[in-house]
């Protein structure tokens, strides 16, 4: 079956909310959501640091005079979202994660998690004892929606407001496979973009191990590297 942006649903009217904002990753995803005219809600621990991020979005070149962007603390966004983003630290993941299983009971997660270590020889897949970060959240989370999608997405990009298009394909693992038209609507909403089908949630290990592959080339060819599936 060949890729069909045609069949994806439209999702231009939920409000997708991102646990972990003001980071580097969470704040270029909801730049590019807002730019794409998306109803955005920025969270962090901090209501106001939430706040002042999301008046900061709103602010850049490209987003919409009349876009919805607004932050608040992770329980309120969690409640008033349709789709989660989980762009947190790792360190913080299950601690985060597990606080919020109540407003996030029935709304889609989508977790972007890499589980990653650092020495003097760069970055390395660290053993998770669920399998991967998505894993994780998805025992954490028994009554959501969980997939893991938006690994392999670079944050220098998605901030850079001179990039226009961000060519790659987004790898979506889930149980759920009604839940793969919906991310994958939400990542073409980035010009360039387009999400993948890529297994179920036991596959995510090695797409979110695979992000210290992606930062030793980064780092040799200094590019912004990502993936690009074939024959699709």
């Amino acid at each position: 079956m060949a890729y069909d942006a045609t069949t994806l649903p439209d999702v231009s009217g939920l409000t997708v909310g991102i646990i972990g904002g003001t980071g580097d990753q969470g704040r270029g995803l909801a730049y590019r959501f807002a730019r794409a005219g998306q109803t955005v809600l920025i969270g962090s621990r901090a209501a106001d640091r939430a706040a002042q991020a999301a008046a900061e979005i709103a602010a850049l070149p490209g987003v919409p005079s009349g876009a919805t962007v607004s932050g608040s603390d992770n329980d309120e966004v969690a409640r008033r979202s349709d789709v989660v983003i989980i762009a947190v630290p790792w360190d913080g993941h299950a601690d985060i994660v597990a606080a919020l299983a109540g407003p996030l009971a029935g709304k889609i997660v989508i977790d972007c998690v890499n589980p990653l270590g650092f020495d003097k020889q760069g970055p390395y897949a660290l053993t998770v004892a669920e399998g991967s970060a998505v894993q994780q959240a998805a025992g954490l989370l028994p009554d959501s929606r969980v997939c893991a999608a938006f690994n392999h997405v670079s944050a220098p990009l998605l901030a850079d407001p001179e990039v226009e298009r961000i060519d790659l394909d987004v790898l979506i693992c889930t149980e759920d496979r009604e839940l793969v038209g919906v991310v994958a609507a939400l990542a073409a909403r980035i010009p360039g973009m387009r999400g993948i089908y890529a297994g179920r949630l036991r596959n995510a290990h090695q797409i979110e191990a695979f992000t210290a592959n992606l930062i030793a080339i980064n780092k040799r060819y200094k590019a912004h590297a990502g993936i690009r599936v074939t024959d699709l």
